[in-house]
């Protein structure tokens, strides 16, 4: 896989694919990607993120706006099953790069393309980001409580859905190709906005045919109750699911309101949601007297879902995503083989699971060995190539160390 992508969408989604053994090579411009230097600074030229995101991946450093480095990118096009690409649309049209281009010269090529708004609509042409589509997409309409502003979740959640969109169109493609020896590559077409739209349930049905707008309920669901956060006497918060039947019955009962059950209104859970409120007074009268420890327990006794809302300090140590390797260190030669904590891989798979081969590094670290191995460069005609500007061959190890 050729990845041609910066910040977030393309480069999660190539993670990913690179975790589960996939040869991933990421081109990005000579100053590197922008991510690089997002959150908090691992060495000079990797941020934390930046190692994690570019794991698994061959580094190489190709400038796309001269024509020279365009011509090396298309001809590491031909050598890949998959090209993955978030640029807007249009811009590798400008370079040579874009599907109509690659697939005359590899038919069988599968370009995979994210985008704010798609290729295709009346929105094409629009700068787009995981910040505008969370907006659009109805996500932020309903996050938060009524009285408040809409609210964003404090991660890069668009693009990140948006990504895991585009592995399952890779993975759809490559498995057409498996069917179709001589058909021409499939065109992935990712879009932001679509992407968080997908997440907004039954939304849009409800609107058009009962004129149903959802309001921000905070902490509540809008289709079933209870289901919520609530505190507890020891000033932290956990949150309860018991918006099943058969759940609710045992939650009553564990914590002592067995008039709940005899209420016809909480037997359904269309009488739950008329009655949200209430039933959140009832929860909140009973955790607030309670440490978070204790109503745990008790839920657990009683089999109902519930957990502390975790940090990122009690998830670095929490035993079950230890025992699971889901926080894991891996060995980063850029820190003199210093470990660097980092998610593992997901999804968990037992027959051929992924493994995190190694973190990201220095910008341009495998240029050299990718156009070498796959181009035949030779390298005095990649020393000129780095001269003039193309592309960029990693710094000695010693001037990588922050």
């Amino acid at each position: 896989m050729l990845e041609l992508g910066s910040f977030i969408s393309a480069p999660f989604a190539g993670r990913i694919l690179a975790d589960f053994g996939a040869r991933v090579i990421k081109v990005e411009p000579l100053q590197g990607d922008p991510l690089r230097q997002w959150g908090q600074i691992a060495t000079r030229e990797n941020s934390f993120w930046s190692l994690s995101q570019s794991r698994g991946k061959e580094l190489v450093a190709i400038d796309l706006h001269q024509s020279d480095g365009q011509s090396l990118v298309r001809a590491l096009a031909g050598k890949a099953q998959v090209v993955l690409e978030n640029f807007r649309p249009g811009r590798l049209e400008e370079w040579g790069l874009d599907r109509e281009t690659l697939t005359a010269l590899y038919p069988r090529l599968i370009m995979v393309s994210i985008s704010g708004f798609g290729q295709t609509g009346p929105y094409r042409a629009r700068a787009g980001f995981g910040n505008i589509a969370e907006s659009m997409g109805g996500l932020r309409s309903v996050t938060g409580y009524e009285d408040s502003p809409p609210l964003r979740v404090g991660v890069s959640l668009g693009d990140q859905i948006a990504s895991l969109y585009a592995v399952i169109g890779t993975l759809l493609a490559l498995r057409e190709q498996d069917h179709d020896s001589a058909g021409r590559g499939e065109h992935v077409d990712v879009s932001l906005f679509e992407s968080v739209l997908s997440m907004m349930e039954a939304s849009v049905a409800e609107y058009v045919h009962r004129g149903v707008v959802p309001k921000r309920l905070g902490n509540r669901l809008y289709r079933s109750a209870p289901s919520g956060v609530y505190p507890t006497q020891d000033g932290q918060w956990v949150a309860i699911g018991a918006n099943a039947d058969s759940i609710f019955q045992r939650f009553a009962q564990a914590i002592g309101r067995e008039d709940w059950l005899g209420d016809p209104g909480y037997g359904s859970n269309a009488g739950r949601l008329q009655h949200a409120d209430e039933l959140d007074e009832g929860i909140v009268a009973y955790t607030r007297t309670r440490d978070a420890a204790e109503v745990l327990a008790v839920m657990e006794g009683a089999k109902v879902p519930a957990g502390p809302v975790y940090s990122v300090r009690e998830i670095a140590h929490d035993p079950h995503l230890r025992a699971r390797q889901a926080v894991t260190e891996v060995a980063c030669s850029d820190l003199h083989d210093e470990p660097v904590t980092m998610l593992g891989v997901f999804p968990r798979l037992t027959e051929q699971p992924g493994a995190v081969r190694a973190p990201g590094g220095a910008i341009g670290r495998d240029t050299a060995g990718v156009l070498s191995e796959l181009l035949g460069i030779p390298a005095d005609d990649q020393a000129d190539l780095a001269r003039r500007g193309v592309i960029r061959l990693a710094a000695r190890r010693e001037e990588m160390i922050w």
